[in-house]
């Protein structure tokens, strides 16, 4: 006699978000509040004098975006970001705005937010925010993607090398060499930030639920 087993629908829960939005609203209320929270994070700003990039704390929101959110999510809350910035409003470093900001000599650095938020995201995804050892690589890694995109900008937006020698002017020496100290420390701090959260939040290790009501994406 063959005995009918019940079908039980497991939907994974890939990052942190998914234990929180239930629905498309809540996944509009996080894309919207990681924006302002990244709005709010570029207002952290140590002007540096030699250099028109300056030191702030967006790159750590971003980190979280991804993190938290997933490369969907995380991409449209950075996407939206950039968009509300390049619009007017004052969202980006220093209260700046406008669609002169937003393709000026940093914009490398706003679309590597966006690209590094996805990326971050997928690693998210796969689980690599769940310890410190595999999130904090994860979070270098978008560091670096966002390293990638405004140095590479940068210097073709100043017209200046992307290396050279010591004491010559690059996008290098300009746009990543004095922030690698501090975006090292805010990576390492997402990554200690993030497991955190899923140790506090998360009820079910294997990271899924049984008869779970949420819909796939």
């Amino acid at each position: 006699m063959t005995l009918a087993t019940p079908h039980l629908s497991v939907r994974p829960r890939r990052t942190l978000a998914d234990l929180v939005a239930n629905s498309r609203v809540a996944d509009v209320a996080l894309v919207v509040g990681f924006a302002l929270l990244t709005a709010l994070a570029a207002q952290i700003t140590i002007p540096l004098g030699f250099t028109p990039v300056p030191l702030t704390g967006q790159t750590f929101a971003v980190l979280l975006a991804g993190g938290a959110l997933g490369a969907v999510r995380g991409m449209a809350s950075q996407g939206l970001y950039v968009a509300l910035g390049a619009i007017g409003l004052p969202f980006y470093a220093e209260g700046d705005g406008g669609w002169t900001a937003a393709t000026g000599s940093t914009a490398g650095y706003l679309v590597g937010f966006v690209v590094a938020a996805g990326v971050v995201g997928l690693l998210a995804e796969r689980g690599q925010d769940r310890r410190i050892s595999t999130a904090v690589p994860a979070f270098l890694a978008g560091t670096v993607v966002i390293y990638a995109l405004g140095a590479g900008w940068l210097a073709h937006s100043l017209g200046i090398p992307l290396t050279a020698p010591a004491g010559e002017p690059s996008a290098v020496a300009y746009g990543v060499a004095p922030f690698i100290v501090g975006d090292v420390a805010k990576a390492v701090l997402a990554g200690v930030l993030l497991p955190t959260a899923w140790q506090l939040l998360d009820n079910d290790p294997d990271g899924g639920s049984a008869g779970s009501g949420r819909s796939a994406r």
